[in-house]
């Protein structure tokens, strides 16, 4: 009888390991990238920084910096009571916001502007004595004339722009020399080669600004797309760059096609959509038909918006603020239950408390994602080939509770303390997870574009009743569809609203074994 039991194991396990070769030969046998392109690919695997968060990080120091300054100046120099000390606090925290304000209308925190501080001296100063002067005869106008005199508002002012000038000569340099090294840039790939690429190319060039052109894909070949255009390589064909943008730390595709390829154009989209990047159309020629409005100008040349990269800058900052403020809060409450769970798995069956299995996390890439164990030892599958069904032999009467309840998923709040997981995202999918035949690829067509932001603990799909067993293809098609309307619609609303109704959804879960 045990021997049954045994060889009805070893046959699964057999099983399984001829299905993941299956797989492991048909991705053998998708598009690689020359050695050229790979090469191009692991040189910028490292993440650059978003200007615009290096920009806005600027504001939030120079108005901190010069509320500091008027604090401490003011501070010292104004007699008066609390009240009059108080009103003299606020003056100081109104000047630093209107100075950013006005700094901010005269395109100072333009990069061009930032990289040529000398050449802004006067829009700098001009700004910062402009809002000193505004202040100072409001300041004059509520308090009595004794208690603050010009000498005072004269000191502030030369304390100020002695700081702003400094300051933006240090940050002046440091920009020009992160630029210079790839710290601080927008990555870009132009999809499509020949004239009109070459056109697009020499548009930028001419213009200051933060985009690095990393290389050129296009299908063609010969005279209408040369392998050297305007001195950038071409890496590959369009289905090479899907994989591209998957390994390097893209922030931009723009697609340079004339009009008579609008067909080509249109299926470009369909195919890259998928990728966490801003999708652009150069609209630097005249043949491209769209309406004026729809245009914004990237590196100074008309493009028009076609995608925008979900989640970015202060917007991704925020949702991992949120993430980690979450989390700590549901460590702090749910310790208990974790600690009795993990007793539990740990005295019912042998083998580890914790289950690590490999996941698809964001911009494909692969992730480790952390269970406490459900299944006998022997008879798991870190692969996920084949999918957990009711009454499964392999789960363990812990395990089959645990799963029910997602209990099973409470270690992946230290996966988002990692960084590897959001709170609030599409379920990540084991790597090679399938429903019958099928993986998920094959079933739903624009799949990977579920990738486009981290992955999470639970999601819209979760709390809408598609959770649980994936047996057919219907289901994965109607989770990724709630997870593509989640990653189109997402607020830090929309999160906390699918937060607080995760356990009262889970409660009335049918298909989750």
């Amino acid at each position: 009888m045990g021997n049954s039991a045994g060889d009805g194991r070893n046959s699964e396990l057999d099983a399984l390991h001829r299905q993941l070769a299956a797989v492991a030969k048909s991705q053998d046998e998708a598009p690689s990238l020359n050695p050229l392109a790979r090469q191009v690919a692991n040189q910028l695997r490292s993440t650059s920084h978003s200007p615009n968060m290096i920009i806005g990080q600027l504001r939030l120091f120079e108005f901190a910096s010069l509320s500091v300054i008027s604090l401490a100046l003011n501070g010292i120099d104004v007699a008066g009571g609390a009240l009059t000390h108080l009103a003299i606090a606020v003056a100081c925290l109104f000047n630093a916001g209107l100075c950013a304000l006005l700094l901010q209308v005269t395109d100072t925190y333009q990069l061009p502007s930032l990289r040529r501080p000398l050449a802004m001296i006067g829009r700098i100063l001009g700004s910062f004595l402009a809002s000193c002067a505004i202040t100072g005869i409001a300041v004059r106008l509520l308090l009595d004339n004794g208690v603050y005199t010009w000498q005072d508002l004269a000191l502030w002012a030369a304390a100020g722009s002695g700081f702003l000038l400094l300051e933006r000569v240090i940050v002046g340099i440091a920009i020009r020399h992160w630029g210079r090294n790839g710290v601080m840039e927008r990555r870009a790939v132009i999809v499509g080669g020949g004239q009109a690429a070459k056109d697009l190319i020499r548009s930028l060039e001419q213009h200051d600004n933060d985009i690095r052109i990393c290389g050129i894909f296009d299908d063609r070949k010969g005279d209408r797309s040369p392998d050297i255009v305007a001195g950038y390589p071409k890496l590959g064909t369009f289905a090479e760059l899907v994989e591209f943008a998957r390994l390097t730390k893209l922030d931009m595709l723009i697609i340079s096609l004339p009009l008579s390829a609008e067909a080509r154009i249109l299926d470009l989209i369909r195919k890259l959509w998928v990728l966490p990047v801003d999708i652009r159309v150069a609209a630097h020629a005249h043949k491209l038909r769209f309406r004026p409005r729809s245009y914004s100008r990237d590196g100074g040349v008309p493009m028009l918006d076609v995608m925008d990269k979900p989640l970015r800058d202060w917007d991704g900052v925020a949702k991992r603020i949120f993430d980690i403020f979450f989390s700590l809060i549901a460590l702090s409450l749910l310790w208990p239950v974790m600690i009795g769970a993990a007793i539990a798995v740990k005295s019912t069956s042998k083998g580890p408390i914790l289950f690590k299995q490999k996941r698809h996390g964001f911009n494909n890439e692969t992730i480790n994602v952390w269970k406490f164990r459900s299944m006998y030892t022997e008879m798991s599958d870190p692969s996920a080939v084949k999918a957990v069904t009711r009454n499964d032999p392999r789960v363990t009467p812990v395990g089959r509770f645990l799963r029910k309840s997602s209990l099973d998923e409470l270690p992946q709040f230290f996966n988002v303390l990692a960084g590897d997981l959001s709170l609030v995202g599409p379920r990540p999918h084991a790597v090679h997870a399938q429903t019958g035949d099928l993986k998920y690829t094959e079933v739903v067509e624009h799949y990977f574009a579920r990738h486009k932001v981290k992955p999470g603990v639970t999601g819209w799909a979760q709390i809408n009743g598609w959770r649980g067993e994936i047996d057919n293809s219907d289901k994965i098609k109607q989770r990724t569809a709630f997870d593509l309307y989640y990653i189109e619609n997402w607020s830090l609303l929309l999160d906390l609203k699918i937060l607080f109704l995760t356990p009262i959804r889970l409660l009335k879960s049918d298909n989750a074994y």
